[in-house]
């Protein structure tokens, strides 16, 4: 058994690894670790693929669906805009945390704030007040709305499962709300007061401005004419260059081996960092071009072009692909002027990259092309946009059918699976979305995610993996008392939120959790409302959460400034939970 054991910790140490590193995509890392566990003999076939049919990865596709229906109705861009309507910055603040939260309670937290980003942006320029006064807010926000219903968050469909596939009992649909609410208040509540003093102001971008989201990479071309010619590259930039910094030149689409040491030529492609307007200052002293190689992207040359910045969506179906294998300019009839990334260093020309999650793509477009992209779900078009206009009998069929699921699953006429299928297919019935919009609104990387990664829990109960980390921590912690084998659960799964996909953490503590509860003789259920809680709020870092990525991007955050608001949040968190869960889920 302990061979076993021993080959289970060697397969989750290589996916945390991964998961951490991010060398692969999350979905294929969690398909890997199933056909190694699979491969090792430490799942049968049935339970390596038992995540493709469980309960919580059809649910979660089914609301991404359904989601998908209030979106194309209107209804949350007519909220959105009711919501932006509000000029007090405090009230605003208010409004659009417990609006987020309240919305996130029902459908895809990522959706909501994916809805309202693009629209608080825009009403904190018109009212003049900073982005990044309320974007960190809008996160975290979410967050706390998705901890109050068993759909509010994909977390807690699948500690939801993992606990029914260990014989224990499951949560009902608004189990969690009376401690989710106290939760909400109480994050609320400290994000007024963080907005004023822990967020940063870093000003108010003209609503003309692009260069809000922070430093670009772009690439320029060398003209015939260009005094850039002959010069050095560590000579290229003049003094009063500001911010930028030139990292590669290009000559016959091949990197130069000394971009500093090497003479500039005729034809040779420029690639610079720095804030657009630095480089755009650069640009004209030098007299540098964007690459107009593709001639039938003018269109019509006396039509007026604008400046725009669309951000790559989570579960966007560009992740991972470059502009050139899409053939971005073409498919959109846009320029892509700069690309904008927190995280990663760009050495490559600009169509080789492959996009992630919060790139921020700076456009060269007319006004009809952003909006045919406003409609694609897989970008988001930052800044001043105009929004589609409420559908109101799409948008009361699709609110309808959402509380439709909602009421039936509460009332326990039917399992949440089957109302979430049911509710699926009266969508399409309806015609509030076709089928192939059905398809394209779930999120595969997730449901690849949870089919993946449900396995892992499977093998740590199987192995006995889970019962020996969990003796070693009731040895460790299990004679202080119960409620600090709580929070040391509760900690241990918030560690790992921060630093690794946060269903792969879920999975990975909850058979430790229950294995602890029977160690100890108590009820699983506190132990599991802990995974499911600290797995579903992640402050401390940008990555823990796809809100957060995205609102780092678009407010122009700092690594640090999640620090500084969320350690004293998930502080907070840690404590109310050792207080409120005994309370609302009694050990025995």
């Amino acid at each position: 058994m302990m061979f076993d054991a021993w080959l289970t910790f060697a397969v989750i140490a290589g996916a945390v690894y991964l998961f951490v590193t991010e060398k692969l995509p999350i979905e294929v890392v969690a398909l890997l670790v199933l056909a190694s566990l699979l491969a090792l003999r430490l799942v049968s076939t049935e339970e390596a693929l038992s995540g493709f049919s469980s309960p919580a990865t059809i649910t979660v596709a089914a609301m991404f669906v359904l989601s998908a229906g209030l979106q194309r109705g209107g209804s949350l861009y007519r909220l959105g805009e009711l919501l932006a309507q509000i000029r007090r910055g405090w009230l605003l603040a208010l409004a659009m945390m417990l609006l987020t939260a309240l919305v996130s309670g029902f459908i895809n937290n990522t959706a909501a704030v994916a809805v309202f980003l693009p629209l608080v942006i825009a009403a904190t320029v018109a009212n003049r007040q900073p982005p990044s006064k309320y974007l960190i807010a809008l996160s975290y926000a979410g967050q706390f709305g998705g901890v109050c219903t068993l759909i509010g968050t994909s977390t807690n469909l699948l500690v939801d499962s993992l606990a029914r596939q260990s014989g224990e009992a499951g949560f009902t649909l608004f189990e969690f709300a009376p401690m989710g609410v106290i939760f909400v208040a109480v994050g609320v509540a400290y994000m007024m007061v963080a907005r004023r003093f822990l967020l940063p102001d870093l000003g108010i971008p003209e609503q003309s401005d692009t260069g809000h989201a922070g430093r670009y990479v772009v690439e320029l071309l060398v003209g015939e004419k260009s005094p850039a010619i002959g010069r050095r590259g560590s000579e290229l930039l003049p003094d009063d260059a500001g911010d930028v910094v030139m990292l590669e030149i290009f000559r016959a689409k091949q990197p130069v081996s000394s971009p500093r040491g090497e003479q500039v030529q005729a034809g040779d492609r420029l690639l610079m960092r720095g804030e657009w307007r630095d480089i755009e200052q650069a640009r004209k002293k030098l007299r540098l071009d964007y690459d107009h190689v593709a001639r039938d992207l003018d269109g019509d040359v006396a039509a007026e072009r604008l400046h725009a910045e669309a951000m790559v969506a989570p579960g966007s179906h560009l992740i991972g692909h470059t502009l050139a294998e899409v053939r971005f300019g073409h498919t959109y009839r846009v320029r892509v002027q700069g690309l904008h990334r927190h995280r990663l260093a760009i050495r490559q020309p600009l169509d080789r990259v492959p996009l992630a999650v919060g790139d921020v793509l700076l456009l060269d477009a007319p006004e009809k092309s952003l909006a045919a992209m406003r409609s694609d779900p897989g970008l988001l078009v930052l800044g001043e946009r105009v929004q589609e206009r409420t559908k109101l009998g799409r948008a009361l069929l699709a609110i309808g059918v959402m509380t439709g699921v909602v009421t039936v699953a509460a009332l326990g006429w039917l399992p949440i699976v089957a109302a979430a299928i049911f509710g699926c297919i009266a969508l399409v019935m309806l015609n509030v979305l076709k089928t192939e919009d059905a398809y394209r609104a779930i999120d595969w990387r997730v449901i690849m995610l949870l089919a993946g990664v449900l396995p892992m829990g499977i093998a740590l109960q199987n192995s006995g993996a889970a019962a020996w980390i969990a003796g070693i921590a009731v040895d460790l912690v299990g004679g202080y008392g119960p409620v600090v084998a709580l929070l040391t659960i509760y900690l241990l799964t918030t560690i790992l939120t921060e630093v690794m996909s946060n269903n792969a953490s879920a999975a990975l503590v909850v058979p430790i959790a229950i294995a602890t509860a029977e160690t100890l003789g108590l009820d699983s259920k506190p132990f599991l409302v802990a995974v499911a809680f600290a797995a579903s709020t992640s402050f401390l870092t940008p990555i823990g959460y796809q809100t957060n990525t995205m609102v780092y991007t678009a407010g122009g955050y700092r690594f640090t400034d999640f620090v500084k608001v969320g350690l004293p949040l998930n502080a907070i968190f840690l404590v109310m939970a050792g207080l409120l869960i005994p309370r609302y889920f009694p050990f025995s």
